[in-house]
């Protein structure tokens, strides 16, 4: 089983967990160096885009878009950058992340500008500024998804 499908297998536990949709599951990262860092995991494990069915990954990619309109509204960055890659996790997963003035200033991308930003524990937040986080999107994701 891949570390995604494992991730899913017990998603609802995950205290990162926000929102199943009809195609996948919304998640806040794990770490919030970009404050509002966002995952949307497919419910299907597939790598590509295309590999979906074409009514499903119409839907995928509208839910998707959802969810990035419910972040952007949520935490008001100056940008959102989309990341559908698949190169370390095969099985997609599309990582939103909020840009804001303070990490535009190099205009560099997310991985340039702060290599460690998805992994350094450092960048953790507290279960109180998590569960602050969370309600923020649910509260977007729900006006946007009516």
């Amino acid at each position: 089983m891949c570390e995604i499908c494992e991730i899913i297998s017990k998603i609802k536990d995950d205290p990162y967990f926000i929102k199943e949709m009809e195609t996948g599951y919304v998640c806040l990262g794990w770490h919030q160096y970009f404050e509002g860092y966002t995952v949307f995991i497919c419910k299907q494990h597939k790598t590509e885009l295309h590999f979906l069915e074409t009514e499903f990954r119409k839907k995928f990619l509208y839910e998707m878009s959802l969810v990035a309109e419910a972040v952007y509204k949520a935490f008001n960055p100056q940008k959102l950058n989309y990341d559908l890659l698949g190169n370390g996790y095969p099985h997609m997963h599309w990582h939103i992340i909020p840009r804001y003035e303070k990490d535009l200033v190099d205009r560099n991308v997310v991985y340039l500008h702060k290599p460690d930003a998805f992994s350094n524990d450092e960048y953790k937040v507290t279960r109180q500024k998590l569960d602050i986080l969370k309600n923020k999107l649910k509260i977007k994701l729900n006006e946007v998804i009516t």
